[in-house]
């Protein structure tokens, strides 16, 4: 098909729509930059969606002395609860201790430095509890009688990946779903990028001032496609990190951190009101990237481990769900998986002072808005004219109300819409934030949601994911958008995918 060179030029042309990739376009835009993001699937469908779901410092970092790591992503937790409490929340952790595993002593002392590295200002701090006393010893075995605990956060990776692409499309950025990068040139003072619309086929070149590959997984491929394949100066590790859902273990709201004889951490996460969510691995992924899924040895692993703790044993058979990803972990030589670096490596490169392509290698959820700043920084000498640091005081979509106010927003939203039942109005606001009342504007009877599909997902809330949130496919509301999956049966599923398609082809669906 024929290929057309745009008339605009971009200051920055991104590739990858995982979570580094929409942070960096939200920042470049608040900062009067003009950003084109071209993601060749839908937002958040590699690694970003298949984390443990964890906004976190990473307690077993400390083991690694990754202190200036776990110390950053500490702080970086406090500046993102602030930012979106609407889908991030505290977390308190239950680490059951074993003394044939990590010495009491150490862990005190790790959850010591956990405490006081980073700034803590809502989370409590780690305390010791009598499992024997405690509800959270009732599903465990009775051979573990004392614990510690101590606070992290839990958020939904993918709608954090969604919140910056719409926090950047706000701020003007252009957001290209199921769009391929298929080369990248320098030439006549511009990079020279091809797009392909994996829909239709249609190519486009669209120019830019410089070019950030954040593909994750797809980075050195992405690189070897710019200027006739240059090789990048670092590697990645591709990590393979499985994850399965059982129906819920226990009754309470606090999850559980569980040390292996090998060394690993596992965690049981209570998980969409009805299930736990357990994970993870560490597998060494040989040839490229791709889909991958959760093997039968790694889903015996996780039952197995988490076996090893609870009254209640797991087995494969109890497993309701499973997804895996890719980690793309910068490659610094570590002898296994669980111990290489969860730091990042930004190489930067450029001709004669400008065109610059900027490569990122590793990172995680956690780190994101503050990798993202810095790559601002290291591409700040070629736009002089651009704005300041801005992130760390702004809200993401929909998180504009106190980190502490949760239910107070949730109040608001019934009293004014008093139609809507009390699990629907949660998970509305527990989604969408203050956002959820673009959803129900004018709604005075649960007939002007629209056709319902199951589980409170009505057609109101579907035109909003297809029109502010770049929703197409069945996949992306059910699984990326929220976790409705786990509540809608084949049939409901079914409705819901032809109601897509019917829609697919009228105008209007969009993004922001």
């Amino acid at each position: 098909m024929r290929r057309a060179l745009s008339d605009r030029v971009y200051d920055i042309v991104i590739v990858g729509g995982g979570i580094n990739g929409c942070g960096i376009a939200r920042d470049a835009a608040g900062r009067g930059l003009k950003v084109l993001l071209a993601e060749m699937d839908d937002l958040a469908s590699g690694t970003s969606s298949a984390s443990t779901k964890l906004i976190h410092g990473g307690l077993r970092y400390l083991e690694y002395y990754e202190f200036r790591l776990v110390r950053e992503a500490l702080s970086e937790r406090e500046v993102l609860l602030e930012a979106a409490p609407h889908i991030i929340e505290p977390l308190r952790f239950i680490l059951p201790h074993s003394s044939a595993l990590r010495p009491a002593w150490m862990i005190r002392l790790g959850l010591f430095l956990y405490d006081h590295l980073g700034k803590r200002k809502h989370l409590p701090g780690c305390r010791m509890i009598d499992l024997r006393r405690d509800e959270a010893g009732k599903p465990l075995k009775k051979s573990f009688t004392k614990a510690f605990e101590y606070s992290d956060c839990w958020t939904d990776d993918a709608r954090l990946v969604v919140l910056n692409a719409i926090g950047a499309a706000e701020q003007g950025a252009e957001i290209r779903v199921r769009t391929a990068m298929t080369g990248a040139r320098r030439e006549n003072g511009l990079w020279h990028v091809t797009l392909e619309d994996r829909a239709t086929g249609a190519a486009e070149t669209v120019t830019a001032r410089a070019l950030v590959n954040a593909a994750g997984p797809w980075v050195e491929q992405v690189a070897a496609s710019c200027n006739g394949g240059a090789k990048t100066g670092h590697g990645i590790r591709l990590v393979k990190g499985s994850h399965i859902v059982v129906p819920k273990m226990f009754d309470h709201q606090r999850a559980y951190i569980l040390q292996n004889p090998d060394r690993r951490i596992i965690f049981a996460i209570p998980y969409q009101q009805d299930f736990t969510l357990i994970g993870t691995t560490d597998v060494d992924v040989k040839g490229g990237p791709g889909k991958v899924e959760a093997s039968a040895e790694e889903i015996d692993y996780l039952c197995a481990a988490i076996s090893d703790y609870f009254e209640k044993p797991v087995s494969p058979k109890d497993v309701v769900w499973s997804f895996a990803g890719i980690r793309p972990l910068f490659d610094d030589g570590g002898d296994s998986a669980q111990a290489t670096t969860r730091d990042y490596v930004l190489e930067l490169s450029d001709v004669d002072g400008a065109l610059p392509k900027l490569s990122i290698f590793g990172g995680k959820i956690t780190s994101y808005r503050e990798l993202s700043e810095e790559v601002m920084g290291k591409l700040g000498r070629y736009f002089p004219g651009m704005k300041p640091d801005w992130t760390a005081k702004a809200p993401l979509p929909g998180g504009d109300f106190d980190a502490e106010g949760f239910e107070d927003l949730l109040a608001r939203l019934r009293r004014e819409f008093p139609v809507l039942p009390e699990d629907l109005a949660r998970r509305l606001c527990r989604t969408y934030g203050t956002r959820a009342w673009t959803i129900v504007r004018g709604v005075e009877t649960l007939a002007d949601m629209g056709q319902d599909f199951g589980a409170g997902l009505y057609e109101r809330e579907l035109e909003y994911l297809m029109k502010h949130e770049w929703a197409r496919t069945l996949e992306d509301v059910i699984w990326r958008r929220g976790k409705l999956g786990l509540h809608l049966d084949e049939g409901q599923q079914a409705a819901l995918e032809q109601w897509l398609q019917q829609q697919s082809g009228r105008p209007g669906a969009g993004g922001a």
